[in-house]
């Protein structure tokens, strides 16, 4: 496969990549380097190309006018030029992109075998290679990176008309490309989707990976950069490293720092916030956010180090510089997409204390190396920092989480899926037409617990003359990724969010939510009436990520739910109560939850519920369960579904998980093997 990636602000090079010389130089370009290096290694892979934009400027390095740089054998960058010769920023790319539009035409039909899919960072990029890759029929995945509808929500942005054309242009570029990854969570489900476009079926979460630059030198470069600014170096580091713009925040974590006292005496501040000086282009906010910074160091001589230019591999030695001093890291960022950053000190093992807004959310909880704040809040921040600072063991446990468990964000396994993900777009699945049945399965504690029961499903489902779904309480991002961490087939359609979202398959290929259940989903459903009053019924919510169209969510038990039933009952409001796990509850619209959901699949196909198998484990599996003509009931299931009652279309398994489901369809006609009873959880 030949993999051809498209990225065109910045300033893109490798392996001296000039991190922070200009505002666009960021995290991104580490992504690119990163995944396109991963898939330089694999053997089915035979080349990656990198696009950036060709130009001129002896400041920025003599690279970016190279209109081919290789790197290894397989990977090389290519610059596409135009007469605008000199660097733009990213704003002004915008009028430069019919020129880039048409070099990169010219250089796909220059090329001797063209790329097999082009994945596109940020919008610019993606409408650049638009008609040329519609001309030579090669589909285009997107990752955003970051959008400005949420530019526009976290930090108050006014709408002003550059603003609302990228929003118009990232619309645009999520309506049209075959694919979306994206890194965290909070991307694909709430982000994402805030752009009112059918693209929920289309969106990957694969999270990135990250690597240790550290060098030979350990901290040798480190040290002499900050120590003669500080009284007393052997302070604990706070060390935070940012793009020196208003939405990373690092004002907020300067000033809390320095209004606390404790904290003051306790800790020395140092930020990173790019380059700066002869030579390094600013921008009015950049310029404005180091004057502020620079103010208040100057209040704090000795204690806040600002320093203004730094090498590459500075930055690495830094972290664990910050590391050896028992310091911390903080990210404070009003918003972040995902936070690569946050990755980079947990391989160094330097605890961190991060924004709860974006994909930290994700970092943090899948590694456990430190603190989530309201980034709005500089007590907040400074609480949390001094939490890990006076707290040796505390610290130690989120050192060693984030030693421990960064091999869970690895550029090798984020190209495993990549590569999942163009194979299914250069060859789309089609919509069934016709089945005898239709099999809904649960995923969580159904399909998965067991490898080997797993691998007999998947090869239950190459061979399989019957529809199968999943019909799951996770979006339809996260039941993918599962689906993929397991090797488990992708289904005909996805049931998900319990029951209120369809995705089914059209004639291209394509997940498309289901107009005529979403329309069915609305009818009687006051989503906001519903949530005021869950609200002042003192419901523990969920949080915001877990919200969707249809479903609201809350923590509690069965009775809790009894009781959050009877508040919406006496307020008049229409909806579906669904405890399961003990611990979860869904509100779901009432034409809603997973029995309808397979109704409305099974119909598409000329079946009824009569024709239509159900498989599942909890409580929130219970309607289909009942519904369907049959049913299978996993060995592990919970004990909310002892209450159905005994029936010969009810087939509870003594085996566990995907081999209690393949125990089911042996029992029922359907697999022809019979499995052992395995007892996995």
């Amino acid at each position: 496969m030949n993999i051809l990636h498209i990225a065109l602000g910045g300033c893109l090079t490798y392996p001296d990549t000039p991190y922070g010389i200009t505002e666009d130089t960021g995290g991104h370009i580490a992504y690119i380097l990163g995944a396109a290096r991963a898939q330089a290694r694999r053997c089915d892979v035979d080349r990656v190309d990198i696009v950036t934009r060709a130009f001129d400027d002896p400041a920025l390095g003599s690279d970016h006018r190279r209109t081919e740089q290789p790197i290894g054998a397989k990977m090389r960058i290519l610059r596409l030029p135009t007469p605008r010769t000199d660097y733009l920023a990213k704003e002004e790319l915008v009028a430069e992109r019919p020129a880039l539009a048409d070099a990169f035409e010219d250089l796909l039909a220059s090329m001797d075998a063209r790329p097999d899919v082009i994945h596109a960072h940020f919008a610019d990029a993606a409408a650049v290679v638009r008609e040329a890759a519609r001309r030579f029929g090669i589909p285009v995945v997107y990752t955003p990176h970051s959008l400005g509808v949420d530019k526009r929500g976290a930090m108050g942005a006014p709408m002003g008309a550059a603003l609302a054309a990228r929003i118009e242009s990232e619309r645009d570029a999520l309506r049209r490309s075959a694919a979306v990854v994206v890194s965290s969570r909070d991307e694909a489900e709430r982000q994402v989707e805030g752009y009112d476009v059918d693209v929920a079926g289309r969106v990957h979460r694969i999270p990135p990976g990250v690597e240790d630059a550290t060098g030979p030198d350990g901290t040798g470069d480190a040290r002499p950069l900050v120590d003669g600014m500080l009284d007393d170096p052997s302070r604990p580091m706070i060390l935070a490293i940012a793009r020196p713009v208003r939405k990373k925040n690092l004002v907020a974590l300067a000033r809390a720092y320095a209004a606390d006292p404790a904290l003051h005496e306790r800790a020395n501040l140092v930020i990173l916030a790019g380059q700066r000086g002869p030579g390094i282009a600013t921008t009015r906010e950049t310029a404005a956010v180091i004057a502020e910074l620079e103010r208040i160091a100057a209040r704090h001589p000795g204690r806040i180090a600002l320093p203004p230019r730094h090498a590459m591999g500075t930055v690495a030695q830094m972290y664990r510089l910050a590391a050896e001093r028992r310091g911390v890291f903080v990210n404070p960022a009003l918003h972040e997409p995902f936070g690569l950053t946050l990755l980079e000190a947990a391989i160094a093992g330097l605890p961190v204390v991060a924004t709860r807004a974006g994909g930290p959310s994700d970092i943090v909880a899948t590694l456990g190396n430190g603190r989530l704040v309201d980034p709005t809040d500089d007590d907040a921040i400074a609480a949390a920092i001094r939490s890990l600072l006076d707290d040796p063991a505390g610290w130690n446990a989120a050192s060693g989480a984030g030693l421990h468990r960064i091999g869970r964000f690895d550029w090798d396994r984020w190209a495993d899926r990549a590569q999942m993900v163009y194979r299914r777009i250069a060859t789309p699945a089609r919509p069934a037409s016709h089945a005898v049945a239709l099999l809904a399965c649960d995923i969580d504690g159904t399909l998965t617990g067991s490898p080997a029961g797993a691998d007999a499903f998947r090869d239950w489902a190459a061979r399989r003359t019957v529809s199968y779904v999943v019909a799951t309480g996770r979006c339809i991002s996260e039941a993918r990724r599962v689906l993929d961490d397991w090797h488990l087939p992708q289904p005909d359609a996805f049931i998900s969010a319990v029951g209120t979202e369809l995705h089914v398959r059209g004639t291209d290929g394509r997940l498309h939510l289901c107009p005529d259940y979403a329309a069915r989903l609305s009818r009687d459903w006051d989503r906001d009436a519903v949530l005021a009053a869950l609200r002042d019924a003192g419901a523990a919510m969920q949080p915001e990520v877990e919200q969707r169209r249809w479903k609201l969510a809350c923590f509690g038990d069965a009775a809790e739910a009894v009781r959050l039933r009877a508040v919406l009952r006496r307020a008049g409001l229409s909806a579906r109560v669904v405890p399961s796990h003990g611990r979860l509850i869904d509100v779901l619209a009432p034409q809603g939850g997973k029995a309808a959901a397979v109704e409305a699949a099974a119909s598409r196909l000329g079946l009824g519920l009569d024709d239509c198998i159900a498989a599942g484990d909890s409580g929130n599996d219970l309607d289909m369960l009942r519904a369907c003509g049959r049913a299978i009931v996993v060995g592990n299931a919970l004990p909310e579904l002892d209450r159905l009652p005994a029936s010969d279309r009810l087939h509870r398994t003594a085996a566990h998980n995907a081999d209690g489901v393949m125990e089911g369809l042996v029992r029922l006609g359907l697999a022809r093997t019979a499995v052992p009873v395995a007892v996995s959880a």
